[in-house]
C-alpha cells in the first residue's frame, strides 16, 4: 500500500477517533452487551454468514460452500437444529474450512480436485469503517496486514472492563511495556484503556520507531492518535524508551504505584514480565500488589514461579490479531494458562492435526468462526497454529456471571517458535536457515537447525544449531547474519530482530539438528509441548 493510501485509510480512521475516546462504557454496560451477546450467539453467526459470506462477491468461502453443494437455507437449518458448533463440524467435515497455511497464503486451496484462488486480503471484513491497519506477527509466514477498527475497540472494552473487575484492578493505575507501531497491542492497549475510562499512566516500550527500519506512515500515526486523544481531552501517554535490560525501571514505577494507590497494572509479554520480577527480586524490590497480564507467548510454570516469588500476580490473555481476544485468564484459575473462551465473538472446534515434520503425532487444532460483525477478518472455520484443551468447568470467577462457562488451557503452537512475546517468521527465517547461512558460512541445509527451549530462568531461548563439521570461525557472525536479514524482511521480522537483539534470544550451540524418527529434518524445531497430543498406534 503507498503512503498516499495508507493516510487516506488514516483520515477514515480519523473521522470516528474523536467521538471513540470521548465516549466510555462503564461496568454494567460491559456486563449487559456481553450477557446479551452470549445469548444471540446463533443469531450473530447466521447474519455474518448471510452478509459476509453470501452476501459478499469476493468471500473466499463462497466457492467451498459452492462444493459442499451447501447454501444459506441448508446453514440456517442446521445452526436451528444443532447448533453452531454441530454446524461447523459438519461444514469441516464437507470440506468448509482453511488451514492457517491456506488461510496464509502459503499453501494452494485445493478441494475435490480444485484449486481456489484465494489472497489473504480476501479475508478482510468489507464492512468496517474507521480501522488503520496493523501488522501480524508473520508467526510462520509473511506478516499480514490486519485491518483495526474503533468499533472493535469498544467491543474489546468490554472483555477489558469485566477482567479489571475479575481480577479486583478497577481504576487501578495501568501502565504498558510494548512495542510501538507496526505492532497493533500498544495502540489497541491505549485506546481500549480510553474506552474504559483508566487511560494508561505509562507507555514504556523496548523499542522505538529508530530501532526500526524507517517507517513515516506509523510514526505520522502514532504521533497523530496520541495528538487527537489529548485534544480531546484524552491524556494518552507518548513511548518511552526502556530497553529490556532495563526492566527494573518498570519495577520501581509499578512499587511507586502501589505505595500510592494500593495495586497496579503492568499489561506486557510473558517474557517481559518475567523480566520486570527477575530484576525487582536483585534489586528488593517488592511487587505485592503487581498485576501482569498479557499475551504473546505460553505463560509456563518456571515463569509464574519467579513472578510470584517477585510478590506480584500474572494472568495471562489469548490474543491472534485476525480474531482480536479470545480468552482471559480465570480468576481463579487451576493452572498457569487456565482462561474462560470468550463465545461471544468466537466459535471454536477442534479437529485432529498432524504435527508437520513428525510422524504420526496429531493435535486438538484450534479452527476459530467470527460471530460479530465488526471482527477484523472474516472467518469460517480458519486454523489457527494453536491448540489445547477445551472443557466447561464450574470455577465460580466473576467471567461465568457473564456466560463464560468454557475454559481453555495448555495453549501452545505446533507450528511456531517464539521469544520476548515475538513470533517468528516462519518463511524468512528457513530462507535464512536453508539458503543464506550454508552460502556465507559454509555446509548444506541439513546443518542448521533453530530450536525453541527454555532456560533455567524461564525464559525462552532460540538456539541455533550447527552441526560440528561446520569450520565456523566467529559465532557471533551467524547470529548478526540471521538479524540482518531479520531486518531485511517485513515489519513484523524487523520488530523480532529488534526485541531477539536486545535480549539475546538468538543462541548457537554446536550440536548435529535433530532429526524425526521419520528421518526427516525440520528447519524449525519446537519445545516439548506439554499439552496433551495425540499419538498414532505405531508411538505406543
Amino acid at each position: 500500500m503507498s503512503l498516499l493510501a495508507d493516510l487516506k485509510m488514516y483520515a477514515r480512521f480519523a473521522g470516528g477517533l474523536r467521538g471513540f475516546l470521548r465516549q466510555q462504557i462503564t461496568l454494567a454496560e460491559a456486563g449487559e452487551m456481553l450477557r446479551r451477546r452470549v445469548a444471540e450467539r446463533e443469531a450473530n453467526f447466521l447474519r455474518l454468514i448471510e452478509r459476509g459470506v453470501f452476501g459478499y462477491g469476493r468471500s473466499p468461502y463462497r466457492p467451498l460452500l459452492q462444493l459442499a453443494g451447501c447454501e444459506l437455507s441448508d446453514i440456517t437449518a442446521m445452526v436451528r437444529a444443532k447448533g453452531i458448533e454441530a454446524t461447523l463440524e459438519a461444514l469441516h467435515a464437507a470440506g468448509v474450512y482453511f488451514t492457517f497455511e491456506e488461510f496464509k497464503g502459503r499453501q494452494p486451496v485445493v478441494r475435490q480436485g480444485r484449486e481456489i484462488a484465494v489472497r489473504p486480503e480476501d479475508f478482510d471484513n468489507p464492512y468496517l469503517s474507521h480501522y488503520y491497519y496493523a501488522a501480524s506477527s508473520g508467526s510462520t509466514g509473511a506478516g499480514t496486514r490486519i485491518p483495526i477498527d474503533l468499533a472493535n475497540l469498544a467491543e474489546r472494552a468490554a472483555y477489558a472492563l469485566v477482567a479489571s473487575d475479575a481480577y479486583g484492578l478497577t481504576g487501578a493505575p495501568t501502565a504498558q511495556w510494548r512495542g510501538v507501531m507496526p505492532s497493533a497491542a500498544s495502540i489497541n492497549g491505549l485506546l481500549t484503556s480510553a474506552r474504559t475510562g483508566n487511560v494508561m499512566r505509562k507507555w514504556f516500550t523496548p523499542v522505538l520507531h529508530r530501532d526500526l527500519r524507517p517507517s513515516l506512515t506509523y510514526r505520522l500515526a502514532t504521533q497523530y492518535i496520541i495528538t487527537v486523544g489529548r485534544l480531546s481531552g484524552v491524556p494518552l501517554p507518548r513511548p518511552e524508551p526502556v530497553p529490556l535490560d532495563r526492566a527494573e525501571v518498570i519495577a520501581r514505577w509499578a512499587a511507586d504505584m502501589v505505595r500510592i494507590h494500593g495495586r497496579c497494572s503492568v499489561k506486557t509479554f510473558a517474557s517481559m514480565a518475567l523480566r520486570i520480577c527477575l530484576s525487582a527480586t536483585e534489586a528488593g524490590i517488592d511487587l505485592t500488589g503487581v498485576t501482569l497480564s498479557g499475551g504473546g507467548e505460553p505463560m509456563t510454570q518456571t515463569k509464574m514461579a519467579h513472578i510470584r516469588r517477585a510478590g506480584a500476580r500474572a494472568f495471562p490473555t489469548y490474543h491472534f490479531s485476525e480474531a482480536g481476544a479470545v480468552g482471559m485468564s480465570c480468576a481463579q484459575p487451576i493452572d498457569e494458562n487456565d482462561q474462560h473462551f470468550f463465545k461471544d465473538g468466537l466459535a471454536l472446534i477442534q479437529y485432529p492435526r498432524e504435527v508437520p515434520g513428525v510422524s504420526g503425532v496429531t493435535v486438538d487444532a484450534f479452527c476459530f468462526t467470527s460471530l460479530l460483525p465488526t471482527t477484523p477478518k472474516l472467518l469460517l472455520n480458519v486454523e489457527s497454529d494453536d491448540y489445547g484443551v477445551m472443557e466447561a468447568r464450574t470455577c465460580g470467577c466473576p467471567f461465568e456471571a457473564y456466560g463464560f462457562t468454557q475454559h481453555i488451557r495448555h495453549i501452545r503452537s505446533f507450528r511456531k517458535l517464539s521469544g520476548e512475546g515475538m513470533t517468528l517468521v516462519g518463511s524468512e527465517m528457513i530462507q535464512i536457515l536453508e539458503d543464506v547461512l550454508p552460502a556465507r558460512f559454509g555446509g548444506t541445509a541439513q546443518d542448521y537447525q533453530l530450536r525453541e527451549e527454555e532456560d533455567a530462568r524461564g525464559f525462552t531461548r532460540l538456539s541455533l544449531l550447527v552441526h560440528p563439521r561446520v569450520a565456523v570461525a566467529d559465532e557471533n557472525a551467524l547470529i548478526g547474519t540471521i538479524l540482518t536479514e531479520l531486518g531485511k524482511g517485513r515489519p513484523s521480522a524487523d520488530m523480532a530482530r529488534a526485541i531477539w537483539g536486545q535480549a539475546r534470544t538468538l543462541q548457537v550451540k554446536r550440536e548435529a539438528p535433530v532429526w524425526t524418527a521419520a528421518g526427516k529434518l525440520m528447519p524449525l524445531h519446537l519445545m516439548r509441548r506439554t499439552a496433551p497430543v495425540q499419538r498414532g498406534a505405531s508411538d505406543g
